[in-house]
Formats: C-alpha cells, structure tokens, sequence
C-alpha cells in the first residue's frame, strides 16, 4: 500500500482527538508498524513506510506525514 492510499484510509482521523490507541488502530488499517504517535520521539532517518501522527493543541490529529 502506497501513501496515498493509506492517506486515503486513514483520512476520516483528522479532527478526532489523539488517544495512543489510535497508533494500533492504523497499523491494524495499513499494515504498517511503524506509526510515531504525538509528542513521541522517533529518529530523523527517512523511513517510507513511517507515519507521522500531527496534532494541535487541543491533542486533535490534524495532519499525517509519512517518512
């Protein structure tokens, strides 16, 4: 699954409040393992299968980046 796609399916997550749980939710979604959560520390090496979980401050998701 390219990141398109997975943009496309977790799409309907922006506006929601962050709970950690969301992290298994996607990777459950997508297949994929690596999902940093907000505020989490992760390494600034370029993994392409890595999502990226930005939220504002309220704690609501706003934006997913990948890599």
């Amino acid at each position: 699954m390219n990141n398109e796609q997975v943009s496309q399916l977790i799409s309907h997550l922006i506006g929601t409040r962050y709970v950690p749980s969301v992290k298994a939710y996607i990777s459950e979604l997508t297949g994929r393992t690596r999902v940093v959560g907000v505020n989490e520390v992760s390494t600034k090496e370029f993994d392409t299968d890595r999502i990226n979980i930005k939220a504002d401050d309220n704690n609501c998701i706003v934006s997913f980046q990948f890599g």
